[in-house]
């Protein structure tokens, strides 16, 4: 009687999911034309808008939003962390440019641990030791020197005005500065401008003179404006005054990195992703390649099926995350056999549709051959067909909130990201192993995931996340609502989601993202559930058969989609 009435819910759980969310709240996000821009802030979004009408690319328009968000977005956007683009030239080219933030050359292995080999809790997070040196600067800088099209004047001005006048804070950000307040105050010898005596309300005007200053020195004297000179000296005599490691010579001494794209195929689309040092675009490939043999669109969105499909692959390709990946200078990763089809589908050998394999029970693979959550993303599609997938962070929401006096931008919080003590998880929950152990001057494993899409050799579509661990499993989920469950844009952007790192073996989901039914039946298999407020902001653009474009801005923030 009893597998009459699991196959009954089972049953019935299939088919009340199967309705996708396209059915119940059709939405269609901007239409546009020509250039759309798909950012965490309207002011961002704007300006990388303006800079398209003037005559500028996308990778114009992603260098302006990139600065912009360093001021109107300050929980993430910065000047003082680090990120990665990945860009899709309209003939086909591609670039991916690494300018993640690196380990202070006096770095080593056992900095966080005490003298009996304990990690010291907070350490990696709210010192100065917890800083990486920043690469934002160098990167944006380094994409507009090679492939921009206007002046680092032209591009770089808004966001200067934008921190010189102010700007009206939204309800969303009023809540939130009003929420670190206290935290500011203890990080800070002085009281720093996003505080106030009185609370923030929506439409205060939020003044960054500091931040403007050193914003002209970045215009006036390019990278010397950031690594070297009067805001160098300020980065610098904050570091020594709270006794951080980093000094000129790191600063010297960093460069932002172009690399070669990772691709592949899944169905009738190419992908391409970040390499390592960020695990986002390895961890996509292989999901897309464990649940390519599996009819996800057939069973429907978030059924009980697709559901237990698509965490089975999760386990494993975290798993394999914290054995194999690290920085690609430092290790050597077996990138070509992680991402090969044959090797993923080994990977879900074992998997069954009737029983669930415990996070305990799952290893990496073995290749053949081989023995932050506050971070934002944006989109930026021009009216050429030109493509660029940003995501950039500080780490935690507003990094270790210490604010440079008198250069007026924060601080990351990035050497978290590094494995403090292999095996040990971060604050995200993530365990890691000795590729990502901590090493002088090495890039940080990161979960960052911008990804852009062909179909039949077109733009198709230019996604990415914030989110710590959870980037690559919203990515992975808005690309499947798309592909396989045929929503719009926005419908995929808007879709609630849910996420498994392997570790713990729990699934994490949104209320939106699972009926009662499907709860039921993943609980009656074995799966631990629990309840989070928000899973990911995905940013994205899509490319109608017709050349229009759509943005899908998420409505999870104040996340805003402009084109013209």
């Amino acid at each position: 009687m009893r597998k009459v009435s699991v196959l009954v819910i089972f049953s019935l759980g299939f088919v009340f999911a199967c309705q996708s969310p396209a059915t119940k709240n059709h939405r269609t996000g901007l239409i546009a034309d020509h250039g759309v821009v798909v950012s965490a802030h309207p002011e961002a979004s704007r300006i990388g808008k303006m800079i398209l009408e003037e005559g500028g690319n996308a990778v114009d328009a992603a260098v302006a939003t990139g600065f912009a968000l360093a001021v109107c977005y300050p929980d993430a956007g910065n000047i003082g962390g680090g990120g990665f683009m990945v860009i899709r030239f309209r003939e086909g080219h591609t670039a991916a440019l690494d300018y993640r933030e690196k380990a202070p050359l006096r770095a080593y292995e056992e900095m966080f641990q005490d003298a009996a080999g304990h990690v010291i809790p907070g350490l990696s997070l709210d010192s100065d030791l917890a800083v990486g040196v920043p690469g934002s600067v160098a990167g944006l800088l380094k994409a507009l020197d090679k492939y921009g099209l206007l002046s680092l004047q032209q591009v770089i001005q808004p966001a200067i005005d934008l921190a010189e006048k102010g700007f009206p804070v939204t309800l969303k950000q009023a809540k939130r500065l009003n929420q670190y307040k206290e935290a500011f105050l203890r990080a800070n010898r002085f009281v720093p401008a996003f505080v106030k005596d009185v609370p923030w309300k929506e439409g205060d005007t939020l003044v960054q003179t500091d931040l403007a200053n050193a914003l002209k020195m970045i215009r006036d004297h390019g990278r010397d404006g950031f690594y070297k000179g009067p805001v160098a000296k300020a980065f610098l005599d904050q570091i020594k005054q709270d006794n951080g490691w980093i000094t000129q010579q790191d600063l010297d001494v960093y460069r932002a990195i172009w690399r070669e794209p990772l691709m592949a195929v899944y169905k009738n689309y190419k992908v391409i992703s970040m390499p390592p040092p960020s695990s986002g675009g390895v961890a996509l490939i292989q999901l897309l390649n464990m649940v390519e043999p599996w009819p996800i669109g057939k069973w429907g969105w978030n059924t009980p099926e697709s559901v237990h499909v698509m965490v089975a692959a999760e386990k494993r390709v975290y798993a394999d995350r914290a054995r194999f990946l690290g920085d690609p200078d430092f290790v050597d990763i077996p990138v070509t056999k992680l991402i090969d089809k044959d090797y993923c589908r080994e990977r879900m050998r074992g998997f069954s549709l009737k029983r669930v394999i415990p996070s305990d029970s799952i290893s990496h693979g073995k290749p053949i051959g081989y023995e932050s959550r506050e971070t934002t993303h944006y989109s930026v599609v021009d009216g050429e067909g030109n493509a660029v997938a940003v995501t950039t962070t500080l780490n935690r929401s507003y990094g270790n909130k210490v604010v440079v006096k008198d250069a007026g931008f924060l601080l990351n919080n990035e050497m978290d990201d590094f494995s403090a003590k292999p095996g040990t998880p971060n604050s995200y929950g993530l365990i890691g192993g000795r590729a990502n152990a901590i090493e002088p001057a090495k890039r940080m494993l990161s979960s960052m995931t911008p990804t852009i899409l062909e179909k039949d050799g077109q733009l198709f579509m230019v996604v990415g996340s914030p989110g710590g661990s959870t980037i690559i499993t919203s990515v992975f989920q808005t690309v499947l609502n798309v592909t396989e469950h045929h929503m719009t844009m926005q419908e995929a952007v808007n879709a609630g989601r849910f996420h498994h790192q392997w570790k713990p073996d729990m699934i994490f989901y949104e209320k939106s993202a699972l009926d009662r039914l499907t709860k039921d039946r993943l609980k009656q298999m074995g799966y631990a559930l629990k309840l989070r407020s928000s899973i990911g902001r995905v940013d994205a653009v899509r490319v109608w058969p017709d050349g229009k474009r759509e943005g899908g801005a998420d409505p999870r923030g104040d996340d805003t989609a402009t084109g013209f």
